[in-house]
């Protein structure tokens, strides 16, 4: 249950936003390889492309939109901006961005579990 309220709490803020749809866009990467590999490789048949592809293409423009709205509200310079729509192209980039632009605090306050808060303030 904690994983459900975590991601239903990320999707309150901007940068939260943009950390699901970078995981995603990059989870999508996989999907679309996986069936690219089973319709060369295995089965020669095209459902897993046919499948995944349009979820790739839709998961890529939310990024593309969820990095805009982050870049405007965080006011991220050009080439943070840049860099961020840069990585929606290579396989899985957009996840390693995330990560970077999270630890230098450039996607706001992280989220954190409510069981997780109320250990922190009971040790203060």
């Amino acid at each position: 249950m904690n994983t459900i309220n975590t991601l239903v709490q990320m999707t309150e803020t901007t940068g939260g936003r943009f950390r699901l749809a970078a995981i995603a866009e990059a989870w999508s990467w996989a999907g679309l390889l996986a069936g690219m590999c089973f319709k060369y490789l295995v089965v020669h048949d095209a459902i897993g492309v046919q499948i995944m592809g349009p979820i790739h293409g839709a998961l890529f423009i939310v990024y593309l939109v969820a990095t805009s709205h982050a870049a405007k509200e965080y006011r991220w310079s050009t080439s943070t901006t840049a860099v961020a729509l840069i990585a929606a192209i290579p396989p899985f980039t957009t996840w390693p961005f995330e990560r970077w632009a999270l630890t230098r605090g450039m996607l706001g306050k992280p989220c954190v579990p409510p069981s997780q808060n109320r250990s922190n303030s009971m040790r203060d």
